[in-house]
């Protein structure tokens, strides 16, 4: 599904406000939770990051050897 910017911008705008019903193209949704509308926006700034090419962090764990052992 395409995300557009403006679904974004109506969505930080609920959240900081904090409203559960956003309404942006002559749409209207109501969230259940702060969390709900919350993870609505991260996944949206997830998939518009992949498709710009914006490189995702990556978790790992450094590892070393003395080399004498």
């Amino acid at each position: 599904m395409a995300w557009t910017e403006t679904e974004l911008a109506a969505l930080r705008r609920a959240y900081s406000s904090g409203t559960l019903r956003v309404t942006y193209d002559g749409r209207t949704i109501e969230y259940g939770s702060a969390d709900d509308l919350l993870k609505r926006i991260r996944t949206i700034e997830g998939e518009i990051a992949a498709v710009a090419g914006a490189a995702r962090p990556v978790a790992g764990f450094a590892g070393y050897r003395r080399g004498d052992r």
